[in-house]
């Protein structure tokens, strides 16, 4: 196409928008938009259900200034006539009314869900499949809504409702029906788990059907069983997983895909080993064959394309990622974080080697994850001792001819780094990091990718074994950032993040930041404040700021300054939307979100050095409004960076707190766990330096925080914040919080007893051992909890030490000697001795 082309159709479709917009002024144009989709048969279907279209992005855009005899009018054409003929006209129509119904319109056209279950018993099969079609919609866009006493649970009527037609004579209407359900079972709606033998036992009915689209609902189903019900699937686990193994090699691929599903899930599950033991033998050939390579793979990979390294990349090669808002976690006993949790639920995988993203490739890349999980969980044990000859043979697949050889040797070497990484460095992590660095500068874009995020994960096994290797690792990944195209460039920046989280001060050091920073700070110069690639370099540089501590003070000022500005033109333009919709667009809030988590690595890593930065701007003022905004995730980041400014410098923060204890006591809902973690942390950290002046805000927090740590199924992360928080509440009130002890007191020694010895836990503890103090009522009931809790410190600091002794000679002196031994009889026998050698009792 010429530029002129190019430029007269630019021209034709902004004059087309332009034209919408003067029609919209007219209330009579929806009516007429209503009016050709369902009454104008003359005109050919995709007209029709273009007008359908044209509407729906109305409703989107205009909605709430649509009179309100065409919004009615508009709702009941879309009901009268839902069994169109025509399956173009159904589907556009059930759109339309999902749209309706997402612009918080369910509360407001209550004949809306009532209609569309009775229309499902018509005996006109359009009718009821156009009913089934938006209400498969409104399921996915409104699941908790429809479980929700603000719609008088509607639930409660629907799910028996769809069960029913499980046993449809049509495919589709059985299709529809599982589908619906399924949107309630991750959920643990009440309704569904009210009936929930029922679904399983027309799960079991619909084994046979001959229908694809029903056996990958029957499939999706009973993976997502799998993760939240799983006790009533053990009793017919043999036939679930003989019906798998069948599925996984389902001639349709949609439904092997969703098949390969159900390894995974089962790898993570306790009775794995159990489960599958009987079933390798079947399983593992299946597995291993949908691993091989067609020739369409190959050619689909491009894995007859060696040197591409200087190929630009398409914009269609690029997934779109989202930023993970930074939630605080505590460092426990013997290892980085808590293992296997995810308190956000939204962890990507990350490994993505072999993603051209065709549904051939998902399914081999599934047959990989499954193979490993399965051995992981199944038989590693007896993998270990073949590792010695296994892992030097796949570093030398590293340098194999083949890319395609080259980057599975990547990725299958990544999934053992934990191995390789405890034992001596010189037999195996050596060979391999050196082998993975020259992979990294491949001249091939698909090996460059795997041996980065393969590199990463070695990163966050080895972390300070890299240390002697830094200058060398270093080098690499510079050298990378003017060798790799776009795509590989994002994935550069997390690698170049994982490290600084791995070995985090020891990249201090001028040598190190002379190699790093230059490169970092010229992308961060040619990006604009708009471009979304500014969102992995942010999540790096934060990471970078937190390692390198104050060596990160002379690239401090810009970057800081450019975040504070990313928030304000985000809210900004956020306010402009809310108040005039038709004008302006909604802003990208995730700009907002890494700007803030950016400034919290900034907070950590220079501490009291940002005191002037922050003097010299309104982040206050803005952080005001973050914290108060409508997206969870604005509000957890909000958070976070509050408790690091607390940190590093509370004179700014002390004159905001009157205005921000009140939304801190607001967000302590549990219903977003991130958000009440953050927060929970931040009022932590508040109490540490506001001391006898957090009197007036005790009662604004304290019933929240008791509420949540006897809450059943509170997350880990989120029970260990908010004991360390009413410890150091007590400490600094304890007479303000020492009266409810009792209520707290056992669930708080529980949570706190898996943590390292660290200063959070020591302010929680003084804080504890002062209450008692106070109300040495409040923990007689619960005394062991208390005994076991002090003796998980291994080394806590000699006035700490007094206290715990203390209280532990108090109790038995108050109780005498022969009530103390019944008692301590109780004791497993590590925690009796441990008492007894620490502090004498």
């Amino acid at each position: 196409m010429s530029e002129g082309s190019c430029d007269t159709e630019d021209w034709r479709n902004d004059a087309e928008n332009s034209k919408l917009e003067q029609l919209n002024q007219f209330p009579d144009f929806n009516n007429y938009l209503i009016f050709v989709l369902t009454s104008l048969k003359s005109e050919d279907e995709p007209t029709r259900s273009l007008s359908g279209l044209i509407l729906k992005n109305n409703v989107k855009a205009h909605y709430q200034n649509f009179p309100p005899a065409v919004a009615d009018f508009i709702k009941r054409e879309c009901l009268n006539n839902i069994g169109d003929p025509s399956p173009l006209i159904r589907a556009t129509i059930g759109i339309l009314i999902t749209t309706i119904a997402s612009k918080g319109e369910l509360q407001t056209w209550p004949e809306l869900l009532p209609q569309l279950c009775n229309l499902l018993n018509s005996e006109d099969y359009n009718t009821c499949e156009g009913s089934f079609g938006a209400l498969q919609k409104i399921c996915e866009d409104s699941s908790e809504l429809l479980d929700s006493d603000a719609l008088n649970r509607p639930l409660n009527i629907m799910i028996p409702k769809f069960l029913q037609f499980f046993k449809h004579c049509s495919p589709k209407i059985r299709s529809h029906a599982i589908a619906c359900v399924n949107q309630f079972i991750i959920g643990r709606a009440q309704a569904l788990m009210d009936n929930i033998d029922t679904f399983i036992e027309s799960l079991f009915a619909l084994a046979g059907d001959e229908d694809c689209e029903v056996r990958k609902n029957v499939c999706r189903a009973l993976v997502m069983l799998l993760e939240v019900r799983i006790d009533r699937l053990i009793p017919h686990m043999h036939s679930i997983i003989q019906y798998m193994l069948q599925r996984t090699q389902d001639a349709d691929e949609n439904v092997s895909l969703e098949a390969c599903e159900f390894w995974l899930t089962l790898a993570e599950q306790p009775i794995c080993k159990e489960a599958l033991s009987g079933h390798l033998v079947q399983l593992i050939p299946i597995l291993v064959n949908g691993m091989k390579y067609s020739e369409i793979d190959i050619i689909l990979l491009k894995g007859d394309v060696e040197e591409d390294d200087n190929v630009p990349d398409s914009e269609q090669d690029i997934k779109p990622r989202f930023h993970k808002s930074r939630t605080v976690t505590l460092q426990h006993e013997g290892g980085e974080g808590e293992e296997g949790e995810d308190i956000d639920d939204d962890e990507d995988d990350d490994d993505d080697t072999l993603s051209d993203w065709n549904l051939r490739d998902a399914l081999r890349r599934l047959g990989y994850w499954c193979w490993e999980p399965s051995l992981k969980v199944c038989c590693m044990q007896g993998m270990v001792q073949y590792l010695p000859e296994l892992i030097p043979h796949l570093i030398q697949c590293l340098c194999d001819k083949k890319a395609l050889v080259r980057s599975i040797a990547c990725w299958t070497l990544s999934r053992y780094a934990h191995w390789v990484v405890s034992q001596p460095p010189d037999a195996h992590l050596k060979p391999l990091m050196t082998e993975l660095l020259k992979r990294i500068l491949d001249g091939n874009k698909r090996v460059q990718e795997a041996a980065c995020s393969a590199f990463a994960t070695l990163e966050e096994e080895a972390c300070t074994e890299l240390v002697p290797y830094l200058s060398f690792i270093l080098d690499t990944l510079v050298f990378a950032f003017g060798k790799y195209q776009h795509k590989n460039l994002l994935i550069l920046y997390d690698a170049i993040g994982t490290l600084a989280d791995s070995v985090g001060h020891h990249l201090n050091q001028p040598e190190y930041i002379q190699k790093l920073m230059p490169p970092l700070i010229q992308k961060w110069n040619e990006l604009k404040d708009e471009d979304k690639d500014l969102f992995p370099l942010l999540e790096c540089l934060s990471s970078v700021a937190t390692a390198l501590q104050s060596g990160f003070l002379p690239y401090c000022e810009p970057v800081y300054q450019r975040c504070v500005t990313l928030v304000q033109k985000t809210l900004a333009q956020a306010m402009m939307y809310s108040q005039q919709p038709d004008q302006y667009e909604a802003p990208d809030k995730d700009f907002m979100i890494v700007a803030l988590d950016l400034l919290s690595g900034l907070a950590e890593g220079l501490g009291g050095h940002v005191d002037q930065l922050v003097a010299r701007s309104n982040i206050m003022t803005l952080l005001f409004q973050c914290m108060q905004d409508t997206m969870p995730e604005v509000r957890q980041s909000s958070f976070a960076l509050l408790g690091d400014l607390t940190k590093a410098c509370f004179p700014h923060v002390k004159p905001c707190i009157a205005e921000f204890m009140p939304i801190l006591g607001t967000n302590l809902n549990p219903e977003f766990i991130s958000v009440c973690n953050n927060a929970t942390w931040a009022i932590g950290e508040i109490c540490m330096q506001m001391g006898v002046e957090m009197q007036p805000y005790v009662a604004l927090v304290l019933p929240h925080l008791v509420e949540i740590i006897n809450r059943p199924n509170t997350p880990k992360t989120l029970l260990e914040n908010t004991a360390i928080t009413i410890g150091r509440l007590g400490y600094v009130c304890p007479q303000e919080v020492a009266p409810m002890l009792q209520q707290f007191i056992r669930p708080w020694c529980t949570s706190l007893r898996n943590i390292r010895d660290n200063e959070e836990k020591d302010s929680a503890f003084r804080g504890i051992c002062v209450m008692i103090g106070v109300n040495p009522g409040g923990v007689v009931q619960d005394f062991i909890f208390f005994c076991d809790a002090v003796a998980s410190w291994v080394s806590p600091k000699d006035d700490l030490r007094d206290m715990f002794y203390k209280i532990l000679h108090g109790f038995k002196d108050q109780v005498g000697e022969e009530n103390w031994q019944q008692f301590s009889e109780q004791f497993p026998p590590i925690l009796k001795e441990r008492l007894s050698a620490c502090y004498g009792v």
